[in-house]
């Protein structure tokens, strides 16, 4: 025979049940605390946990928004201990005998001699592997450049690192080694880890993960000499004379690597696409017979170049007389590429008449669940062809790939903004003109300037990727030739995107509740009931968030529902981030009135006199009753009997099967009954159902007037009920 105790506990009819935590701790964001030192010190803060490779967090000075900036390039690497560094593609030999860059954004591994691997590039356990058929001699190392001397007869391989790729050169030195016949075909070994090598129609490769993402890329393959060290269009031919001085300095110093350096086409070098066959185990270039048949002894070196690029983004060069350069680097001389017309003016030349345009592309990723305020486009101007300003565009157009050609650039969409600048020429200008950072934002009084509302589409997943075109205004106008770097910038400023909160209801005990059958409200005992809900923002915007919670309560007046009192927010001063649960009492309730709670997410910024928010979540029903049931009645079944102060003699045990009849007090009409405890489900077939006499975690039986609950059990629970 057992003690039975009873217990009085206010509970919903058929409430949705949610164990919540307990209060969080008002504790601050990293962003929170970036923003309070902003604030406090009127400069930008960095939110340093939301570095990486492309992308920098500041909290602004106006305590409320943050700006991203994301480069086109890295501008920071992992270390394998953890932290960051600045990119460096110098090559070292490891201790492993291989070779690789200092710091890279992929990881980069080059042999080191021997049947190792030619070339390895990986990223998040993905990676692509290039082999060599023949046992490679030892390179010798220059800078992030590797060469491997005489691995066909007169023919180099020269291996050259960037901190996003690598690039293959065959060197072939002389028309002997032209006509061998291992010139023929090239085959590498290829193996991938994770991806799925593609060729495209121009003869690009994609190196695919699972997803459909391209993780590694190849434009198509191509070939070059080096006829352009006889021309008369080297770059460095054109000169301008310094102002004041007996000095002469090139007009353009830059615009291609000389012919003959191996790393990219110059000026007057002819140009030739190769043929590229994929197998599941390959990768074959098939060099172009007539140039290396027919180009003069004079046009040697030949340079033969299938480039492997890390796919996190895609920058481009593309000029009118066919020229393309995928992932463009700023030259050795750091001086970048230029946009306009490359011909000759006032003199002084530049090329030989073509039009160059820029691009870069941008991803989404670092946007989503971000709000865009404002948007400046940068990028640094080295070099101008004169000092006078001249107008230089920045355009939306369609996306671009490795497999961009001049013949199939991409539409352009609409203008972001111009600029009408000069910088770079230094010392030549009166006053000098160093280069300088040229920055692209929507002006007022022109209204056709839309980066700002583009970009905020772009974040809100409107289009899949954004594609930004550098050109001269006037590309027939050949003094308007202006250089720029591809250290190009997207500076957003932003708050957080708000999303519904969640786990919002009425709080009983350590859970709280919320029905959201309107037939069948939660019933509660307190007037003034503790309601909670936790605010919270899009994914993406989780570290970067000044939140708080707004509580509407409606009550039903017989024909609609309106508003019982006023909204209730929390915190009622300062905010919150992501999912920090908060509770506020409601004021004083009515009984026998029909309520329903929700709540939406508020998102501030500037000053805290704008604010974004959510819609409303699904209401909660509920009705307030002060008047607490009586205890219920509990009919004891076999074997057990209840314990009197004339017969407490203990019969059954643990495990043993018994039967508890609940049922109303006299005056009561009792529709649920909850025990604090049922400790083992029903074995047999009792009165109740089974899923009515539930194990601890979930302690809740119904009844409309009367519960029969069979248990193993060696104590009884105490038991509550529930009237409407």
């Amino acid at each position: 025979m057992l003690p039975l105790v009873a217990a009085v506990l206010a509970l919903p009819s058929q409430p949705t049940y949610a164990t919540s935590a307990e209060g969080d701790p008002a504790t601050l964001s990293e962003g929170q605390q970036a923003l309070a030192q902003a604030q406090q010190s009127g400069e930008r803060v960095e939110v340093v946990g939301e570095r990486t490779e492309r992308t920098t967090v500041y909290a602004n000075p106006d305590g409320f928004s943050f700006t991203l900036e994301e480069s086109a390039v890295p501008v920071r690497v992992a270390k394998t201990s953890g932290g960051w560094q600045a990119p460096d593609a110098t090559l070292e030999k490891r201790s492993d005998g291989s070779v690789g860059p200092k710091a890279a954004a992929a990881s980069m591994t080059f042999s080191g001699g021997g049947k190792a691997p030619l070339a390895r590039i990986s990223e998040h356990g993905r990676s692509l592997e290039l082999t060599w058929p023949e046992a490679l001699p030892a390179p010798e190392l220059d800078g992030a450049s590797a060469l491997y001397a005489d691995v066909l007869p007169g023919v180099d391989l020269k291996v050259t690192a960037t901190p996003e790729s690598f690039q293959p050169v065959f060197v072939v030195k002389t028309p002997q080694a032209a006509s061998g016949e291992e010139l023929k075909k090239l085959t590498f070994g290829l193996k991938a880890q994770g991806l799925n090598v593609q060729e495209g129609p121009s003869g690009n490769l994609a190196a695919v993960d699972d997803s459909g993402q391209t993780v590694f890329k190849a434009p198509p393959a191509r070939m070059w000499d080096s006829a352009g060290q006889a021309s008369a269009l080297q770059p460095q031919m054109a000169t301008v004379r310094a102002a004041g001085t007996g000095e002469e300095e090139p007009s353009d110093p830059a615009e291609t690597a000389p012919s003959g350096s191996g790393v990219e086409p110059g000026q007057g070098d002819a140009v030739a696409h190769m043929q590229v066959d994929v197998t599941n185990d390959s990768l074959t270039v098939v060099p172009d017979a007539e140039m290396l048949t027919k180009t003069d002894e004079s046009a040697f070196p030949l340079f033969i170049d299938p480039t492997v690029t890390w796919g996190e983004s895609e920058r481009t060069l593309l000029r009118s007389d066919g020229y393309e350069s995928y992932g463009w680097s700023n030259g050795d001389d750091d001086e970048g590429k230029g946009a306009g017309k490359c011909g000759t003016w006032n003199g002084y030349e530049c090329g030989p008449g073509y039009v160059q345009k820029l691009y870069f592309e941008f991803s989404p990723s670092s946007l989503k669940g971000k709000d865009v305020l404002d948007t400046t486009f940068r990028v640094t101007e080295p070099w101008a062809f004169q000092c006078s300003p001249r107008m230089v565009d920045l355009v939306r157009t369609n996306n671009i790939s490795s497999s961009t050609t001049w013949s199939t650039r991409p539409k352009e969409l609409d203008l972001m903004g111009d600029q009408n600048v000069s910088a770079g020429r230094g010392s030549l200008c009166d006053p000098d003109s160093p280069q300088a950072p040229i920055e692209f934002n929507d002006s007022p009084s022109e209204s056709n300037e839309n980066l700002t509302p583009t970009v905020r589409d772009f974040a809100a997943g409107k289009f899949s990727r954004l594609t930004l075109e550098i050109k001269a205004h006037d590309e027939s106008d050949t003094s308007a030739w202006k250089r720029f770097k591809n250290d190009a910038v997207l500076s957003v400023k932003f708050v957080a995107m708000p999303a519904v909160p969640t786990e919002v209801g009425v709080v009983a005990g350590p859970g709280y509740v919320c029905s959201t059958n309107s037939a069948d409200p939660t019933v509660v005992s307190d007037p003034t009931p503790l309601v909670q809900g936790r605010p919270r923002t899009m994914p993406g915007g989780e570290t970067d968030a000044n939140l708080r919670i707004r509580w509407r309560t409606e009550k039903y007046d017989g024909t609609t529902w309106v508003v019982a009192h006023t909204d209730v927010d929390s915190p009622t001063s300062g905010y919150v981030g992501n999912l920090s649960k908060q509770s506020r009492s409601l004021p004083t309730l009515q009984e026998e009135t029909k309520y329903r709670l929700k709540a939406l997410t508020l998102s501030y910024y500037e000053d805290g006199s704008n604010r974004l928010n959510t819609g409303y979540t699904t209401p909660c029903y509920f009705t307030v009753d002060t008047t607490a049931p009586k205890a219920p009645q509990v009919t004891i079944g076999s074997p057990y009997t209840a314990c009197t102060s004339n017969d407490c003699v203990a019969h059954g045990g643990p495990n043993v099967a018994g039967t508890f009849t609940f049922a109303p007090a006299a005056g009561d009409a009792n529709v649920a009954y909850q025990s604090t405890g049922c400790p083992h489900r029903t074995h047999g077939r009792p009165p109740c159902p089974a899923r009515q006499c539930l194990p601890r975690s979930r302690p809740r039986m119904r009844a409309p007037t009367a519960c029969t609950c069979a248990a193993r059990t060696a104590s009884v629970p105490d038991v509550g009920a529930r009237k409407r």
